[in-house]
């Protein structure tokens, strides 16, 4: 399941976060998915407890966030929203269009908590 590798990279990018900010750990993790980016939501939700599991993240809240499918027409210029398997132009119909979004896997952001000193 290459889900479960993305959650660990996932895991290691919110590390990076926590250090960075010098946060105790993260209470939520909002992540931005396009149904192009090869990977399905409901198995990265899934593996997440497992990456995440021993680290400060493992009690946070993954919030996963549906990018549309968005084309730019280079025909009439337009930007639609666009079917999965149908990349035209909502406008003008045409094919000659290219992904704006929905291709995306993006960590969108994260809350973090500290601990008071």
């Amino acid at each position: 399941m290459h889900e479960l590798a993305v959650a660990q990279a996932l895991v290691e990018q919110v590390e990076s976060v926590i250090d960075q900010h010098q946060a105790s750990h993260a209470a939520l993790i909002r992540v931005r998915i396009g149904p192009l980016a090869g990977v399905v939501p409901e198995l990265l939700g899934s593996a997440f407890p497992l990456a995440a599991a021993g680290s400060r993240m493992e009690h946070a809240v993954l919030d996963l966030v549906a990018a549309p499918v968005r084309v730019h027409c280079q025909t009439c210029g337009a930007e639609t929203e666009a079917a999965m398997n149908r990349l035209v132009c909502g406008t003008c119909g045409d094919w000659h269009t290219q992904i704006v979004s929905g291709d995306e896997l993006l960590l969108e952001s994260v809350e973090l908590e500290t601990v008071p000193t």
